[in-house]
Parts: structure tokens; sequence; C-alpha cells
């Protein structure tokens, strides 16, 4: 509700809260004295609510009572809710402190919220910013809700400051004499304890919410911080602006970066040891924009290359096809797909299953991404010298069995690879293109000749990363056969056996999804196939042969996890294009 202006016996008039303004018109506190109270709040930089339960002019139970009549909204007693049970990890626990409110459920795109003042506009309008959902209030005794907001920040905080002590760290690894030490005042900003708190904070929640990005993005007036859960930024908080320098100075220092240079683009990594035992990897990058830099730090779990090829998503017939390719003594196997779409694990799936005693691997990235012991990793350092060409040649000389190269992005590097596949060597990589098929017209277009790709290739896979629908709500929806159809199911499925599912979101999940699932379309190079590569053939011949063979499109494959409940139609056709 809008604030409304009183006129003040002696003294200008004052625009008081809509809160004001309606206990004055149900006839719980004269004008007078709402002006007093909240003239004191305004003097104390306090509540308004707070100063109007402290004074006395007020209990929380009548003022409950009143705006629960008022707005004809719930009223919930606090005390009768089990706090363990509540969600976490909706709102910050900042907004929660500043607005005295709390989040109690969360049902499809909307949260049920719990505050003493559901005329506050702008509580309404920051929660809808931050968690891009809508808000049904029920209102709550001011002191009860204090008593759970204090609480569950309390208990953040006290985990906060346990992990920081003791098995929360950052390892800030020694670097070359090359690299830069920090200036006087860079190191002043670092120490800032608060901005030290608050970095702490942010990765740990996104490695518990299970995001694969954080992003720390400043703009004029506003200073935002993101997080990219199940493939969808998410918007976490919102620090005050005047930070963003000192928490880019901050990430740089750890990551070893230059924190002078603001005027480029820069690259680094950082180690969170978060136990005895368990260090997570960020690879972090940053971008001047034009009110300061922007921050992306990407998670790198370790742990993910070794979940096992069943984890992944792969069907039986893909899986059998994906490891007869990768445990030939020779030849070249490719994963394409845009980025992000989890190329990287899927090649590391393999090393780690490749990964014995009695093989010798090498890899060049830019950068590693995952480490992985008993395999020789190399970061590509262009500055240096150091291409994927020139790696590429080097391990020639160092008795490879198996090579992986991070990306295929120029004839040199290309060609050196499909020699290595030629001449006994496997060969691993990756490739930015739309589908399997399209990948040898792209490799023809960057100079290759027809039959060097013929006799290296052995099998390519295309994929996407679907979001997984959370089998705590999910529920079966009614589709029109026609819109099967359009969808690209054919009759012979549509035939009643099988439900579609679609998201509906809980208090356990991320809008109806949780997690993400592979979609993948897995080609081998068969015979007929390098007839059409020889004789220069489009990628629509490439396509229609593989799916006389029996390979699915990325479409298809996606719809065979739809049958299965996995994930929904919408999803697939959101990721998937035919």
């Amino acid at each position: 509700m809008a604030a409304v202006d009183i006129p003040a016996t002696g003294s200008a008039s004052i625009a008081l809260p809509g809160l004001a303004h309606v206990l004055v018109s149900a006839g719980k506190l004269s004008a007078k004295a709402a002006e007093e109270i909240y003239r004191k709040s305004i003097t104390n930089k306090s509540a308004f609510v707070g100063e109007l339960i402290g004074s006395g002019a007020l209990t929380a139970y009548d003022l409950a009572h009143t705006m629960s009549t008022a707005f004809s909204v719930p009223l919930v007693d606090l005390d009768a809710l089990d706090i363990s049970r509540l969600p976490k990890g909706l709102l910050d626990a900042k907004i929660c402190k500043d607005y005295r409110i709390a989040v109690l459920n969360k049902r499809n795109n909307r949260l049920l919220v719990a505050t003493s003042d559901p005329s506050d506009q702008k509580a309404s309008e920051k929660i809808k910013f931050a968690t891009q959902m809508g808000v049904d209030w029920v209102v709550a005794e001011y002191s009860k809700l204090v008593r759970l907001v204090d609480a569950s920040t309390e208990t953040t905080t006290e985990t906060m400051e346990h992990i920081i002590g003791g098995d929360f760290e950052f390892d800030e690894e020694t670097t070359d004499a090359s690299a830069s030490e920090p200036s006087e005042v860079g190191v002043s900003e670092v120490e800032d304890a608060p901005i030290v708190k608050f970095l702490h904070k942010m990765l740990l929640d996104a490695f518990n919410m299970r995001a694969s990005d954080l992003h720390f993005e400043p703009y004029e007036h506003t200073y935002r911080v993101r997080f990219r859960i199940d493939g969808e930024l998410r918007e976490i908080a919102s620090p005050p602006v005047a930070i963003k320098d000192k928490l880019a100075s901050r990430i740089k220092v750890i990551s070893r970066m230059d924190i002078s240079e603001k005027r480029v683009p820069q690259d680094g990594r950082m180690k969170l040891k978060i136990g005895p035992d368990r260090v997570i990897d960020f690879r972090v990058s940053t971008l001047p924009t034009l009110f300061g830099e922007k921050i992306v730090v990407r998670i790198l779990d370790p742990s993910s290359a070794k979940l096992g090829i069943e984890a992944l998503g792969y069907e039986p017939e893909e899986k059998e096809r994906l490891l007869k390719a990768v445990q030939r003594p020779y030849g070249m196997v490719l994963v394409t797909g845009p980025t992000g779409s989890g190329k990287t694990v899927s090649l590391y799936t393999c090393l780690n299953l490749l990964n014995q005693p009695g093989v010798n691997i090498s890899t060049a990235e830019d950068p590693s991404e995952i480490n992985l012991p008993g395999v020789n990793q190399v970061n590509v350092n262009e500055k240096a010298g150091l291409t994927f060409a020139a790696a590429l040649k080097s391990f020639l000389r160092q008795d490879p069995d198996i090579i992986m190269v991070g990306e295929i992005r120029d004839l040199e590097t290309a060609d050196i690879s499909i020699k290595a596949a030629q001449t006994g060597h496997l060969v691993l990589s990756t490739l930015h293109t739309n589908d399997a098929p399209a990948t040898l017209t792209r490799m023809r277009n960057m100079g290759i000749a027809p039959f060097n790709i013929a006799s290296s290739v052995i099998l390519i896979t295309a994929q996407r990363l679907a979001r997984r629908l959370c089998p705590s709500c999910k529920q079966p929806v009614e589709v029109p056969r026609e819109a099967l159809l359009e969808a690209g199911f054919p009759e012979s499925d549509i035939d009643g056996t099988w439900t579609p599912y679609r998201p509906v979101g809980c208090s356990m999940c991320n809008k109806g999804y949780k997690g993400r699932v592979g979609i993948y379309q897995v080609m081998p190079i068969s015979e007929e196939i390098q007839r059409i590569i020889l004789r220069d053939g489009s990628s629509m011949e490439i396509a229609e042969q593989s799916r006389l063979e029996g390979v699915r499109s990325l479409r298809q494959s996606g719809l065979l996890k739809v049958r299965k409940g996995m994930t929904s139609i919408e999803e697939v056709l959101g990721c998937t294009n035919e």
C-alpha cells in the first residue's frame, strides 16, 4: 500500500508507510502516535514495525490480527512449525533479515512468505526480482518472526564460521616469478573481513545448491550475484555496489591474477578445501564491463569424472558403441556440443576408464578443468608459445598411448591430431558443432582432406544437457496426440503404454527440475559413411545413412528420455533442433 500524507501538529506533514495508514484507519493508532513512532524509527534507523511493537502502542498479536483482517491474508502461528523442515536457499538470508520475512513453502512458481507487514511493496518487489517468482503473503506475529529469522541467520553464520575457521580454506598455491605481486592497495582491499566471509559464503552456497557457475555482475547502481543451477541462471544476492572492487581484488588475488590490471580479461583458478579429503577446483574468468569487472567462477568437481558412464545418461546401445570405440588401439573419437553441454565430463569419464598403470595418457587443455591422477595434463599457454599444436607435437615424442586435445580449433591442430590417430594413437577431442553428421562437414570446411577424415575418425558423439524432472513433485500430463506427433514421436510410440510428465515445483527442487540428464547422438563411422565422406557427401546424406544404421538423432534421444519420465517434452524441444 502506498505511503499517505498525514498532517502533524506543529510540524510539516510526513509521508507515513502504508502499515501506519492501515492502523490509523482501523482505529488502532492515532495519526499523531503513528507519526511519532515513524520519526523515531527514522532517527534510530530501525524498522517501523519494530519501533511500533517496542513502544508498547500495539502488541505483536494485535498487529498480526489487524493485518490479517485488513488484507484478508491467512494468519500463521510460527511456533507450530518445524523450523528444520522449512525450505532453505530459496531467498538470500540478507533479504530475510532486512525485511523480517521467512519463506515457508514453494508451490509451482510462487513462494509462500511470512511477514508482519503485507503492505510492504519494497519487500515484495525485492523477492520477485531475486527469485523471479510470485509472492503469496501470510501474516505472522512480529516477535516470533524475528526469532525465526535470527535463528536461521545464526545457524548459517555458525556453520560458515566453523567452516571458515576449520575445514574450509583456499589453497593459495605459489606461483613463478612472472606472476604479479599484489600492490599495497590490493592487499588492504582483500583483507576486508566482510568481503572474505561474503565470498566464502557464496562459494559454499553455490556448491551446496549444485550450481555449475557463479556470476558476479556490476551495474551502474546495483550489483548482483547469480548461480547457474541445472543450466538456468538464478539471482541469489544483491550486495551493495560499493563492494565490487574489493570483491574483484579478493577473487583475483586468490586466483593468482594481476589485481592492478583491470582493462583486459584475465583467467585464473583457485582451489577450495572443504574437509580433510575434499578439494573443489574453480576456474575464474574476469571481463571488463562499463561499470567494473564481471567475474564468472566455474565449479570443477573432480568427482564428476568418477561417477561412471552409467550416471551420464547413455542408453545401453549408445554406451556400448562409445566403449567399443574408446577401447580400440588407435583412431579419433570426437565429442561435440555447445559450451556447457558436458563434453569435458564425458571425455574425462572415458579417460578414467582407460587410466590404467600400463597406459600413457597425455592431455592438452585450455585450461585443464578436472585433475585426474595418473594422467599427464598440460595447460595451453599461447602467450608463451605453448599452443595445442605445439603440445601435440611434444606428446608424440613422449611415447603416448592416448592423447586428449581439449578442442580442435584450427587446421594445424586438426592435422596433427589426425596424423596421431593414423599412426597408432587413440585421440579424443571436442568440436563445437550442432550434431554428429555436421561435425564431418565442419572438419571438411577446416581444410582437412576427405580421405584423412574417413581413415581416422571412428566415432562422433553429440550431446546436450536437459533438466531432469524432480521425482518428488512431477505430475502426469495429458498431451494431445497431434502435439506428440508434432514433437517428433512416431505413430508406433503413441500407444498409451507411457505417460508424459510435467514440472510442478516443490521445496526439494528448482521450478520442478532437479539435476540434469544427458541427451546423446552416438554415431560410429561405418564403411558406408566412410564412402559418403570420400565422395565429399553432405551432412544430410551422412545423417540419413546414420538413421538407416539405427543412430538416433538428438531429438529422438531426448524423446526417449520423455517416455521414461526423466524430463519433459518442453525441455527436450528447448534444447534440441529438428
